[in-house]
């Protein structure tokens, strides 16, 4: 049976040396339920195989620092600052991002092919920030310390959701990892005013990209009705905030809710 531990609110030693050997697989708690993480090729194969999940969504890459995020992802000084925004406010975030060459470069690098499920068809990955405490900590530290990156997606059978319980992951994702972080009572407390039923299940998720995954232009402050432009494609915790913050940060921006999918 797979080894449960809970969270203490401080950096989960275990967990970090599981991910730092090859192939590690976790679970660990984030402000809207349950993820997998892991960190390497072997890793994200067993990441699919728990989930049977489709191999055909963008990765997502855990930044546990903007400093991460600046160094892997295509940003233009307008997406930079609507990320610093939300990581200033502590609000989750993620965006549909082009890698920086050089980033991908060294993700080729390693030779194991991982590109191949950390991307896209156009080559885009999501890249999220602020996505809860326990894996924040894990993230920033692998990428300090180790100068690794981390892979995830939500723990529990592709298209249910956990419910924010670490009972909802289901036995296969139980069974298919190396350790179960568990902080129940830090996921009911991002949302607290929301039952278990109500409260979001994901982070909104917002497309910096056009049609064919080029960063889309720069807008700037008296420009227009401009196409391609930022486009909200997935609701979730806090969209109301975020949309505030897209009406600051870009004078065009679209709600799509489900385009990508």
């Amino acid at each position: 049976m797979t080894k449960h531990v809970q969270w203490d609110g401080n950096l989960n030693q275990e967990g970090f040396e599981i991910l730092k050997g090859e192939g590690g697989c976790i679970v660990t708690p984030t402000k809207v339920g349950y993820i997998i993480m892991t960190s390497d090729k072997a890793g994200l194969e067993r990441k699919f195989e728990a989930k049977e999940r489709n191999r055909n969504k963008p990765g997502v890459v855990l930044c546990g620092s903007m400093d991460e995020l600046r160094a892997l992802a295509q940003l233009t000084p307008e997406i930079d600052a609507f990320y610093q925004k939300h990581w200033d406010e502590d609000i989750l975030l993620g965006c549909i991002l082009p890698w920086r060459e050089d980033a991908y470069a060294k993700l080729q690098a390693f030779g194991d092919g991982r590109e191949e499920l950390m991307t896209d068809a156009r080559g885009t990955s999501c890249f999220v920030i602020k996505f809860g405490k326990p894996g924040e900590q894990i993230a920033k530290e692998m990428w300090e310390k180790e100068g690794k990156m981390v892979y995830a997606s939500s723990a529990n059978p592709s298209g249910k959701g956990n419910r924010g319980k670490v009972e909802g992951i289901g036995e296969r994702i139980e069974n298919a990892v190396d350790l179960v972080i568990e902080a129940d009572e830090y996921v009911a407390s991002i949302q607290p005013d929301k039952t278990v039923e109500t409260r979001y299940e994901q982070g909104v998720m917002v497309s910096m990209v056009d049609a064919g995954g080029k960063l889309i232009p720069e807008q700037g402050e008296g420009s227009r009705s401009v196409e391609p432009c930022p486009v909200v494609i997935r609701k979730g915790l806090d969209i109301d905030k975020i949309m505030m913050n897209l009406s600051d940060h870009f004078n065009s921006w679209n709600y799509r809710q489900g385009e990508y999918y």
